[in-house]
């Protein structure tokens, strides 16, 4: 299986280019936390079965328009550095690099029958949902939500380097430790904070056809002090009021100027009047009208939030929780990015993204009890264990199109155990110990450093500990119990269109292949 076959991010990628096209193939790339996403000319050129028999791919997922390669968070960064550097130079020209990490040699290249047939049937059926996810997600909504996704996911690092530092420097606050330095900690982690319009009117633009650097100076206006002596609707304005929700609509429409002005102004007059007026226009709009709307509109999402968790908290997180995953699927959960963010500008975290972690402890809970139960199954079992250190750490893509949703009702008990968790959680913000997260982006075990809330560290860590058992034990047993019924192994039998193995048959068994 090459399991000694060192990878490196530039091997990985000099292996991936030629298994998704080549260079011709490829018109855009980007990546977030995990994922290194393609925009690609002709998706029929891709050779699935390979790419997901790659070493260092954990999964493979199409969203819209763009095609997504697993790789976790970390490596995906690299990967994708070394990749646009091949991309720039057509290194590979179709063919993979000598040090590129092969394809196993027993990887399937068609129908398979044995004991590897579940897994790789199993594959195939994940890979023929994620299209039809993917036709159902190519709806105006969905398109916009993708484009505000692509604004905000750049800046996930910082915000999680950020939320690091704040974590430190109130953990040495409260220790009363290092007061010398404590007072600069707090500096480093809230000047991104302080400027973080500036960035989102810059990607805005940039997303949008604008000029990436107008877009930020037309979004500066939100966060300046100077603000404070305009007036709007009888109130006096207040810096950073509107935050990134006022910067995004700015930027928005500071796009919409320059391409208006660029479509009608001569060469000679463009140079000088369509920055002037995209700044002149737009800052002014935004001064008058953005940024009060986008205030109350802010301020609204925080007090509902508040709301939620403390009047219904069980049952909001009982439906959060349960319901996140289905929003994954639907594409839909991306419009949560901007309000998470608008949560940690107004209160320093978001009450939301805990909660909404706990749907993959569920799918860890119920990978697990697929383990347990299918124990005939060794590929599926191994698929399972190289899987479950990424759910673990927030990364559930491995997991969910490679174990529970081809397989169907795991999928649903997952979410059982997703609700369970959120449930709990919820019900200890009903009784005044809200869990939040000072950063978006991480999940799983990897969202202990950037835990906080009104009890302490150690408290909240405590809760948030709780809410992942929780959600593993609830996801388990609902799994175990009722998510692997006669129905699920006649269809994993179906599904590797084969017959039961001979290790499953009466009679004598034959002698392991050594």
């Amino acid at each position: 299986m090459h399991k000694d076959t060192p990878h490196t991010p530039r091997s990985t990628a000099a292996a991936l280019l030629p298994l998704v096209g080549g260079p011709a193939n490829v018109t855009s790339v980007a990546h977030c936390m995990t994922r290194l996403r393609l925009v690609l000319a002709d998706r029929t050129r891709v050779d699935d079965a390979a790419l997901r028999a790659l070493p260092g791919v954990l999964g493979v997922v199409e969203d819209g328009e763009s095609y997504q390669v697993v790789l976790g968070p970390g490596v995906v960064g690299r990967v994708t550095e070394a990749f646009e550097a091949l991309l720039a130079t057509d290194g590979v020209g179709g063919t993979p690099a000598a040090d590129a990490p092969a394809a196993p040699a027993d990887a399937p290249a068609g129908p398979v029958t044995g004991p590897a047939g579940t897994a790789d049937a199993l594959a195939r059926r994940g890979a023929e949902l994620r299209a039809r996810q993917k036709r159902r997600n190519a709806t105006p909504l969905k398109t916009a939500l993708r484009r505000v996704a692509n604004i905000f996911v750049p800046l996930i690092p910082a915000l999680i380097g950020c939320g690091i530092v704040a974590g430190i420097a109130g953990l040495l606050t409260n220790l009363e430790r290092l007061p010398g330095i404590t007072p600069a900690l707090i500096a480093l982690s809230s000047a991104f904070m302080a400027l973080i319009a500036v960035f989102v009117g810059h990607n805005t633009a940039k997303e949008f056809g604008g000029t990436p650097v107008l877009g930020g100076a037309v979004a500066a206006v939100v966060v300046y002090p100077g603000v404070a002596e305009v007036t709007a609707f009888g109130t006096a304005l207040a810096p950073g009021q509107g935050g990134v929700l006022g910067a995004l609509a700015a930027a928005l429409l500071g796009t919409r100027v320059e391409k208006w002005c660029r479509a009608r102004l001569p060469g000679t007059l463009d140079v000088l009047l369509t920055p002037t007026l995209t700044v002149l226009v737009s800052g002014l709009v935004t001064l008058y009208v953005l940024m009060y709307a986008a205030g109350e509109v802010a301020t609204a999402i925080g007090t509902a939030a508040d709301w939620l968790l403390t009047t219904t908290g069980a049952l909001a997180g009982l439906v959060l929780g349960g319901l996140f995953l289905p929003l994954v699927m639907l594409g839909l959960h991306q419009a949560l990015i901007p309000i998470h963010t608008t949560l940690i500008e107004q209160q320093g975290h978001t009450v939301l993204l805990p909660i909404l972690a706990m749907a993959g402890a569920g799918q860890v809970g119920a990978a697990a009890a697929v383990y347990v139960r299918l124990r005939h199954d060794t590929t599926l079992r191994t698929t399972i264990r190289s899987a479950l250190p990424a759910g673990l750490l927030g990364v559930g893509e491995p997991l969910i199109y490679g174990v529970s949703l081809p397989l169907g009702r795991p999928f649903l008990t997952a979410c059982v155990g997703g609700a369970a968790g959120g449930a709990f959680t919820g019900l200890f913000a009903m009784l005044g110990t809200d869990v939040g997260a000072t950063a978006i982006g991480p999940s799983g075990w990897a969202l202990f450093p950037l835990l906080a809330g009104g009890g302490g560290w150690a408290v909240t860590a405590g809760v948030y500990g709780g809410g992942l058992l929780t959600g593993y034990l609830v996801g388990f047993a609902a799994t175990y119990f009722f998510g692997l019924g006669d129905g699920t192994a006649r269809a994993v039998c179906d599904a590797g269109e084969h017959e039961p193995r001979p290790a499953d048959r009466p009679g004598p068994r034959p002698a392991s292949p050594r």
